[in-house]
C-alpha cells in the first residue's frame, strides 16, 4: 500500500544569468531511515526532467521544509513547469504541480 507522497507546498522560481534558480517546500511525515521524502524534480508537461533535487537524509524534526536547486536551464518558451515529488519507498509522485513561471 503507497502512503501519501510528499506534499509540495510551495514553490518560487527565479530567472538569473545562469538559469532559474527553485525553491520548493515539502511536507511528508517522514519516520526516519526507514521512511521519507527524498527529492523532487522539475518536468516539462510532456515528462522531460529538467532538473532533480535529491534529498540526502530525512527532515523528522524539519517539516515542512524548503530545499533549492539552481542552474536549471528551462527552455525560453515553456511558460509552465511541473514539480514532482519522492520519498524512498513509494518512489516518485503519480501526480505533478503545475507551475507558471514568473
Amino acid at each position: 500500500m503507497f502512503a501519501d507522497p510528499p506534499e509540495i507546498t510551495n514553490v518560487t522560481a527565479a530567472s538569473g544569468a545562469n538559469g532559474w534558480r527553485f525553491d520548493v517546500t515539502i511536507a511528508h511525515p517522514d519516520t526516519g531511515w526507514d521512511h521519507y521524502a527524498d527529492g523532487w524534480r522539475i518536468e516539462t508537461e510532456d515528462g522531460q526532467v529538467l532538473g532533480t533535487r535529491i534529498l540526502a537524509h530525512p527532515h523528522v524534526n524539519e517539516q515542512p521544509f524548503t530545499r533549492s536547486l539552481a542552474n536549471v536551464w528551462i527552455p525560453p518558451e515553456i511558460t509552465t513547469i511541473y514539480l514532482r515529488s519522492k520519498d524512498n519507498i513509494d518512489g516518485w509522485s503519480k501526480t505533478a504541480v503545475a507551475f507558471e513561471l514568473p
